[in-house]
């Protein structure tokens, strides 16, 4: 009767922490929203999945403490036992200890959260994952990296604020300076409409040429958009100067046969 009071008791344990930890995200998720609900959503998802990881590791230390103690083992004695073996096996995971400090460092200082663009080491990408221990990067060609928390020394976050874009057009010298100047600005202005844009200038003048004379502009988007709209910008001035025949000249190489 006392084996299957035990039996049943151990199973109800590890029914319901695994219950437990399958609902904590999202309980932990909807306290997170109620207590910083002007925080920016995907610092909100780092901070859940943080928090939910600590979540988890307790509430599954605590269901193998109360199973251990079924099965007649002193968890006390067990734990009591850990202080022993703590600087042995501090001293063993120092980097796994760096891991979770810095983990918690880069959420609790806000330096980048899921669905930033970061750079780390040369290597450029979205945030996909966070954990205590690892940060994901995806590069924009789909390469994805995993990254050691405590390596994490130095970084740059593009998505902390707008990202510019830089367009450099060139036209030939032969151009009407004033007709060239005023499609520009119109071609700025429809692009100023354009999903993800939030500015476009025109700088006007900004480089006379070897073979032209180059304007620029400038966008401002969200990095993630900076590409894209960049390359749609490109496009669409080229179809507006052949459309109004307007010349972008490309380089030439004149040759001078000299008279031996």
């Amino acid at each position: 009767m006392s084996i299957n009071y035990s039996l049943i008791k151990v199973l109800s344990v590890i029914l319901i922490s695994l219950i437990l930890v399958s609902i904590s995200k999202k309980i932990v998720g909807k306290l997170i929203f109620i207590k910083t609900n002007k925080v920016p959503i995907k610092r909100q998802k780092s901070i859940v999945n943080l928090i939910s990881n600590i979540v988890r590791f307790f509430i599954l230390f605590i269901a193998l403490t109360i199973v251990l103690e079924e099965f007649g083992i002193d968890t006390k004695s067990f734990i009591a036992s850990l202080g022993v073996f703590s600087l042995v096996i501090g001293l063993a995971l120092q980097d796994l200890l760096k891991d979770l400090i810095s983990g918690f460092s880069i959420v609790l200082e806000g330096l980048f959260s899921i669905g930033d663009w970061i750079e780390i080491s040369s290597f450029k990408g979205e945030v996909v994952a966070t954990s205590l221990r690892t940060t994901r990067i995806r590069a924009y060609t789909g390469e994805t990296k995993i990254i050691s928390n405590r390596n994490i020394t130095e970084l740059i976050n593009y998505s902390m604020d707008d990202s510019i874009a830089i367009v450099d057009v060139e036209v030939s010298y032969d151009s009407k300076l004033d007709k060239v100047d005023k499609i520009i600005n119109d071609i700025c202005t429809d692009f100023s409409e354009e999903a993800g844009v939030k500015k476009c200038d025109v700088l006007g003048l900004n480089e006379i040429g070897e073979s032209g004379l180059k304007f620029r502009l400038v966008v401002k988007s969200d990095f993630s958009n900076s590409i894209t709209l960049s390359r749609k910008l490109k496009r669409k001035i080229v179809d507006t100067f052949n459309k109004n025949n307007i010349t972008i000249p490309y380089k030439q190489v004149v040759i001078h046969n000299a008279k031996l």
